[in-house]
């Protein structure tokens, strides 16, 4: 089964793709020459789902699994943030002498979603404290042992672990993996907290930004830019910062000139140029940092 999503303007399927490619071994997608796939979990049923790009509009096909078309099509267009409008935050780069390069450079890339709120909580969670490549890694062995597998065409793809499979684990099964005692706590709390109904992306959903990020901040395991993180790629809240974050940092001591280390202060002076557009603004400067290959 197939069917098409109309491309809307300042949106570059090639630039997402590259993006979501960048040589991080990522187990939950697979990028293709010109196309990417996914595993998702439609009421239970692993669905195998492919993307590209055909005559301006993205084609998805389903692969295999559940034909639910409005439900992967709700999924698609959130992990690409395909129905936002980027001309007002285009407009708010331009006028910034040192990023608005990034209005040709990066025209079209959308801030890539992790639609799944208890995945991108304990994604935060994984990468705490250490690099990227190692946390693709946990993430990788994590996944594996503990996700949905579906073997197609002679390649396996994975779904993120359910936060029902998580809250049974012990500390113990995640130590082998390299886990740190503390991360291997907070993943099952945090998948505890799902299980009883005290986090949902529904309720979430409900509560003004300052309410959602004091909700989850009382759980243990989750600080200021694990919250953040989790409401910009969750649930698309773009005055969402990601304080304490070093590519963020990075990206504004190069081409900014900040300090390795700024003040709140130092931040919330250059964000207000970008009011209501500080997630995408976050999301470019990390793109920042990737040198093409």
């Amino acid at each position: 089964m197939n069917f098409t999503i109309p491309i809307p303007t300042n949106f570059s399927f090639q630039e997402c793709l590259w993006f979501l490619d960048r040589n991080y071994d990522d187990c939950l997608h697979e990028v293709r020459e010109r196309s990417v796939r996914k595993l998702l979990l439609l009421q239970g049923t692993p669905t195998l789902i492919d993307i590209s790009e055909k005559e301006g509009s993205l084609f998805v096909s389903i692969l295999q699994g559940n034909s639910d078309e409005k439900a992967i099509l709700n999924f698609v267009k959130e992990w690409f943030d395909i129905q936002r409008d980027l001309t007002d935050f285009y407009q708010l780069l331009s006028k910034d002498s040192d990023l608005n390069y990034m209005v040709s450079e990066y025209n079209g890339l959308r801030l890539l979603g992790i639609p799944e709120l208890f995945e991108a909580l304990c994604w935060s969670i994984i990468g705490q404290q250490i690099n990227l490549r190692f946390a693709y890694k946990l993430k990788r062995r994590f996944t594996e042992a503990f996700g949905t597998k579906l073997s197609f065409e002679n390649s396996a793809y994975y779904a993120f672990p359910s936060c029902e499979v998580v809250s049974k684990l012990k500390v113990e099964d995640l130590l082998p993996m390299q886990f740190s005692n503390r991360k291997a706590e907070y993943l099952i709390e945090i998948a505890k907290q799902f299980v009883d109904g005290n986090i949902s992306k529904e309720k979430l959903s409900e509560l003004s930004t300052e309410e959602a990020l004091k909700k989850l901040i009382q759980v243990r395991g989750i600080g200021e830019w694990t919250a953040n993180y989790a409401l910009m790629k969750s649930l698309k809240r773009l005055e969402c910062i990601t304080y304490g974050d070093v590519g963020l940092y990075n990206a504004l001591h190069g081409l900014k000139n900040f300090p390795k280390r700024p003040s709140r202060g130092e931040l919330e002076s250059f964000f207000i140029n970008f009011k209501n557009w500080e997630a995408y603004t976050v999301f470019y400067l990390w793109r920042s940092l990737a040198i093409p290959t």
